[in-house]
């Protein structure tokens, strides 16, 4: 997911610099985006059916809810960038391509107001997501590289949580002994 959304960040940059590779970026463009759709509803489910692990200890009560809004701002982007995206091409009436024939159905009537407001909004949430991404990264490497507590490994897929047996086993049996 987020190889996925960081090459939809640097596509659509490349956009807006590049005319004569826009439509080749534009083509790469919006699969991806209804891609991200498709996947950030699943990992939305996901994450309700699967929580999260806790913060770790070092993280204060306003650092944790720093933590949480930005996660649930960057979901929601991850939400609304590619409806606003899908918007732009329905109220222009280019057509929706995802492979070949496949093509999604318009979900906006033809205007263009509408156009340009969806048009000027996809650019400033695509700023506002870029600059979220880099405050949320720049927390996880000041907690992996200064604080050393763990805060990568709650964010990892490969990580799997540690179940019951398995933390007592790995806790030492005598917990007295002065070391």
């Amino acid at each position: 997911m987020a190889a996925a959304v960081l090459t939809m960040l640097f596509v659509g940059a490349a956009m807006v610099v590049s005319l004569s590779a826009y439509h080749l970026l534009l083509s790469i463009h919006r699969p991806l985006g209804i891609l991200i759709l498709v996947l950030v509803v699943l990992r939305s489910v996901n994450r309700q059916l699967n929580p999260p692990p806790p913060f770790p200890p070092t993280m204060g009560r306003l650092e944790r809810l720093a933590a949480t809004w930005s996660e649930r701002l960057m979901y929601g982007l991850m939400f609304a960038l590619p409806l606003v995206g899908w918007g732009i091409l329905s109220t222009a009436r280019y057509p929706i391509v995802l492979y070949g024939p496949i093509h999604l159905p318009p979900i906006l009537p033809r205007s263009a107001p509408i156009y340009t407001l969806l048009r000027r909004s996809h650019t400033l949430l695509a700023y506002l997501f870029f600059f979220t991404i880099l405050a949320h990264l720049s927390a996880v490497l000041f907690h992996t590289l200064v604080l050393r507590d763990g805060l990568l490994r709650r964010m990892a897929p490969w990580s799997a949580r540690p179940r019951a047996s398995a933390r007592s086993a790995s806790q030492p049996k005598h917990e007295n002994v002065v070391r």
